[in-house]
């Protein structure tokens, strides 16, 4: 059973946060409803941001220690879930990290694309300290469509139930319901080290997330190949995704935008090479003949999602926060629970720089 206003975390309470939530009641039986009301999704058509503008950005990883000492200290226990990509973490608060492990914390990133860290107090910090935390990586990025957090426009929430399930239509009209993506990856300075933190999940091991190394799917291309993408731009746009949310009356917050980036990006901090393509923005490559453009991405899009050596299965336990590098992968959610189900969860989206071609 949720549990009431009164019963949750005081820490994570404030003035501002029980005002939020007990102007959610009106919407949601916190008896029967999500054990986190002060996350629910809120979608409000009226709310509008300015264009982004280009910033500065020098990634925390590049000061971090390599032996990650501030990180991974002696009751830490790592076990990677691939060669090619995933950490899980046990014994660690990202929390209580000094700013030196957060440096320490983006550079681990880089270099095994995703972190699973367990038993994290992180969803019951107060949303203020949340925010702190991961602007830490950049400036947190305002989602032009989705549900945010009423007054905390930064959240970007996750969330399906029996009552409340956003993209049923879209899932349905398809057999395969993966959908492989870089977030916002049409954005002029599109993400970096994003968190991700779980509230409630289904039962067992369903609504779990897939990655995939982009790094290694790049690296399994023959030289020659890896030569011919190299120099190509394509476009990401973010047009279909405002389409869509008008479709259902839902916020355009920010009027959509396309960006070229180059299909093969390099990681400012590892130096790695990876693909820059993703099937939900990826449109089209610069230069390109349609059936070209077409024939080239769908060979990338089949290649990637083929490559189950280099994917991992992200799985959640209470108190899991999952820390990953969009730069170097892309990833998809499973729709593999049944509709009585509920599946709540926060993303923070610090962006990074313009992505610079390999």
């Amino acid at each position: 059973m949720a549990p009431s206003v009164s019963e949750l975390p005081s820490e994570a309470l404030s003035t501002t946060r029980e005002g939020i939530i007990n102007s959610i009641k009106k919407e949601v039986d916190l008896k029967n409803g999500p054990s986190y009301p002060f996350y629910y999704p809120y979608f409000d058509t009226e709310e509008k941001f300015a264009p982004l503008q280009l910033f500065d950005h020098s990634d925390p990883g590049l000061r971090a220690d390599p032996a990650k000492p501030n990180l991974l200290g002696p009751n830490t226990a790592t076990r990677d879930i691939s060669p090619y990509l995933g950490t899980e973490i046990r014994g660690v608060q990202i929390s209580q990290l000094s700013k030196e492990g957060l440096d320490e914390l983006a550079l681990y990133a880089a270099e095994r694309k995703v972190l699973v860290f367990r038993d994290q107090d992180f969803k019951d910090l107060a949303a203020d300290r949340q925010i702190e935390i991961t602007q830490h990586y950049g400036p947190i990025h305002r989602h032009p469509t989705s549900g945010n957090v009423k007054g905390y426009p930064e959240f970007h929430v996750v969330y399906r139930d029996e009552a409340h399930d956003r993209f049923e239509e879209r899932r349905n009209e398809r057999a395969n319901r993966t959908g492989w993506h870089s977030d916002v990856s049409y954005e002029k300075q599109p993400p970096g080290t994003t968190f991700f933190f779980m509230l409630e999940q289904p039962s067992g091991a369903a609504g779990a997330t897939l990655f995939i190394s982009q790094v290694e799917a790049y690296k399994r291309l023959s030289p020659e190949f890896q030569k011919r993408l190299e120099g190509l731009q394509a476009i990401h746009s973010a047009v279909e995704q405002a389409d869509f949310s008008r479709k259902y009356n839902g916020p355009v917050r920010r009027e959509p935008i396309q960006t070229a980036h180059p299909l093969v990006r390099v990681h400012p901090v590892t130096g790695e090479k990876a693909l820059y393509v993703n099937q939900q923005f990826t449109r089209y490559i610069v230069g390109f003949k349609r059936e070209e453009s077409d024939y080239l991405l769908n060979f990338l899009y089949d290649h990637i999602a083929k490559g189950a050596d280099f994917h991992i299965r992200a799985s959640y336990e209470p108190g899991t926060v999952v820390v990953w590098d969009n730069r170097l992968t892309v990833h998809s959610a499973t729709g593999d629970f049944d509709s009585s189900e509920r599946r709540h969860a926060v993303r923070l989206t610090p962006q990074a720089e313009v992505p610079v071609a390999g």
